[in-house]
């Protein structure tokens, strides 16, 4: 588990001492690429979720706690909703169903010209859930204001017991506004996790993620889909992190591309890792990557299971 360096930025965001804990889930969901992990990565103050301009980038729902001397905000944020392919995409929505059963807020969040959620069945599920809904209505940077107006009162009709609240997650704009209106709406109870813990996810987690990154960003058609990382060890020394990760493929063809010529492509994916992963930690880093097939590991339960994907 992750701890916080720094609460002071979120401490100061928070009430008074004089008021009543307050603690609850709130959770993000909505289509492939309209900003769930960049909104999650500014209300939390780090970069927890990774992101590309790809769609499904995020697997997994990841955990980002924010916390105050009166509140502890537990944000979730969730893959993309899909019509599922395969055994990994089954699961990756699994995530997202779990994320509308204990949510105290949901955040529904879309885009400009975004019409409806792409499973019909998860809209009607928020559209008659008694759980508190934001509808977030982001990239507003790129729209002019008679779009924005005509926006708001698409979602109005859509939605009528949401509250509409334009934003621009990359920009920061409404962000602090949110944050906001979340205390306003979480319920009084204790902190649900320890006050100095910042993720429910292990470092190793954030290892695989980042390199998952590189691959996303450098990689095209199929081979970021069919790509799982599994970081073999992870070493903590004074001065130094020494961390072994393996890149798992499906195919022997797709293992050839992930290397590159002479191993270039590897290479540059380790270069760019090691650089987000020092960052990340605050601490050197040495990075060792290598290559394995594991054959259609995206249709394998056991598979699934081993990479943390099954919740059973």
């Amino acid at each position: 588990m992750m701890e916080d360096k720094d609460n002071k930025s979120k401490a100061g965001m928070g009430q008074s001492n004089s008021t009543p804990h307050k603690s609850g889930f709130v959770n993000i969901i909505g289509n492939p690429n309209v900003g769930k992990s960049t909104l999650m990565n500014a209300l939390v103050g780090e970069r927890l979720s990774i992101i590309t301009s790809k769609a499904q980038t995020t697997r997994h729902r990841i955990l980002g706690i924010v916390n105050g001397e009166d509140f502890q905000v537990v944000l979730s944020d969730t893959p993309g909703i899909i019509k599922p392919a395969y055994e990994l995409q089954e699961s990756m929505m699994d995530f997202v169903r779990s994320a509308m059963d204990d949510a105290d807020v949901l955040i529904y969040m879309v885009e400009i010209g975004e019409q409806a959620l792409k499973d019909a069945a998860f809209f009607e599920k928020i559209k008659n859930s008694d759980i508190p809904v934001l509808l977030l209505l982001n990239k507003i940077d790129k729209s002019s204001q008679e779009e924005l107006e005509a926006q708001v009162a698409y979602w109005t009709a859509q939605l009528p017991k949401a509250e509409i609240v334009p934003i621009s997650a990359l920009e920061g704009f409404g962000i602090e506004n949110v944050f906001k209106r979340l205390l306003e709406l979480l319920p009084e109870a204790p902190p649900f996790f320890p006050k100095d813990q910042l993720t429910d996810r292990p470092e190793r987690f954030f290892v695989s993620e980042i390199i998952r990154e590189k691959i996303l960003q450098n990689y095209k058609k199929e081979i970021p889909y069919a790509v799982e990382i599994e970081t073999e060890s992870f070493k903590e020394e004074e001065a130094l992190i020494r961390i072994n990760a393996v890149i798992m493929v499906e195919r022997e063809t797709q293992k050839g591309i992930i290397i590159g010529h002479k191993g270039s492509a590897l290479k540059r994916v380790g270069v760019e890792a090691r650089k987000d992963l020092e960052t990340f930690f605050a601490k050197q880093v040495h990075l060792e990557l290598f290559v394995k097939v594991n054959k259609n590991w995206r249709s394998n339960p056991r598979q699934l299971r081993r990479f943390g994907y099954s919740q059973q």
